[in-house]
């Protein structure tokens, strides 16, 4: 049986790695070994940024909800907690967008969760 050689294979692997890193700086775009480190390391801070990301949106909207809520002198946890009681099922991001957009509708929505 002939030998099985991983030339070809290689260099595509090693090409694919180095184009995925092509702007970042010094070795880490031209060395293979630092590339494939740099290339981890930044898909895990990618994966990690990504669920940050949705943290800190909600965050976001939570605070642009209880903002809008302060003329109305209801804080956001008496206000979900109302609207959870009145089995009124808007998310936070309709809220927000809500209290943005429109406000008249947002204040009907905080009357009729008043208690």
């Amino acid at each position: 049986m002939t030998r099985a050689r991983t030339g070809a294979t290689r260099r595509r692997r090693h090409k694919k790695i180095l184009k995925a890193v092509k702007g970042y700086q010094g070795t880490r775009s031209r060395l293979y070994r630092r590339a494939h480190e740099a290339y981890i390391r930044a898909g895990e801070h990618a994966f990690a940024g990504r669920k940050i990301r949705r943290r800190e949106i909600r965050k976001l909207w939570i605070q642009r909800i209880n903002a809008a809520l302060t003329p109305f002198g209801i804080s956001y946890s008496k206000f979900i907690h109302q609207l959870s009681k009145k089995e009124i099922n808007l998310n936070r991001k309709m809220l927000s967008e809500i209290a943005i957009r429109d406000p008249q509708s947002f204040s009907k929505i905080v009357k009729t969760c008043r208690p």
